[in-house]
């Protein structure tokens, strides 16, 4: 597989991303909905850190370009809700409801999964494609490692969150809610977002309405993923 050509590009380091996580993880409430996803990503992203610096990744500039790239879009979003400006759609469901008591942790970790890998991550490979002049498929090694390492936190935030003993859960109506979205299944149709994306790149308006449509219907999952439920 080819890499990303090095092009002259100034990229912000993940250490950077890292610094302003553990801000927000400092400054917010611990119960707040957009808290809970900031530990579970501030958690992936100091794993993507350690992987980084023990020289794991074969393109060390492709995966902290991505990685950057990734990890702006959450806190673009968090900077825009902050200034009351309107975060993209597919974010708008976890700042609605992030002080919602009827509201689960497990539900404001998932549905901030949902956004950043449904949405998010589509984007950045786009981005980082046009930043270090490479195409999708250079990138492919890093966007599975970085769904891998979302797959192994997204059981793992399941096991921690799930509330109530395993022979309970069955009835519990929250594990029927998170039952019908499925992390395999996002990672999936973002890396076909991606790809498509930058197929469209010389196509503006199309990219442009594809962009929104794949954002207003992540937002509309995450909606769902983040219904009330009865204590």
């Amino acid at each position: 597989m080819a890499h990303c050509e090095q092009v002259p590009t100034a990229v912000r380091t993940v250490d950077s991303v890292l610094t302003r996580m553990r801000a927000l993880d400092a400054a917010l409430p611990h119960r707040d909905g957009v808290a809970v996803f900031n530990r579970v990503y501030l958690a992936v992203t100091e794993a993507v850190d350690r992987h980084i610096e023990d020289g794991r990744s074969a393109d060390p500039r492709a995966a902290i370009a991505l990685d950057v790239r990734f990890a702006e879009r959450f806190l673009d979003a968090v900077d825009a809700a902050d200034r009351d400006r309107r975060p993209p759609a597919c974010w708008r469901p976890v700042f609605q409801f992030r002080r919602h008591p009827g509201v689960r942790p497990l539900q404001f970790a998932l549905a901030g999964i949902n956004a950043h890998i449904g949405h998010d991550l589509a984007l950045a490979v786009v981005d980082t494609c046009r930043t270090l002049g490479c195409e999708p498929v250079d990138l492919e090694d890093e966007f599975d490692r970085v769904g891998d390492l979302l797959v192994s936190l997204e059981e793992r935030v399941r096991d921690e969150l799930m509330p109530g003993p395993d022979l309970l859960q069955i009835a519990d109506p929250l594990t029927h809610l998170l039952g019908s979205w499925s992390l395999d299944r996002a990672r999936e149709a973002t890396w076909t977002a991606a790809r498509a994306l930058w197929a469209l790149r010389r196509l503006p308006d199309v990219a442009g309405e594809f962009t929104e449509r794949l954002d207003a219907a992540v937002g509309f999952a995450g909606r769902m993923l983040l219904t009330p439920l009865p204590d």
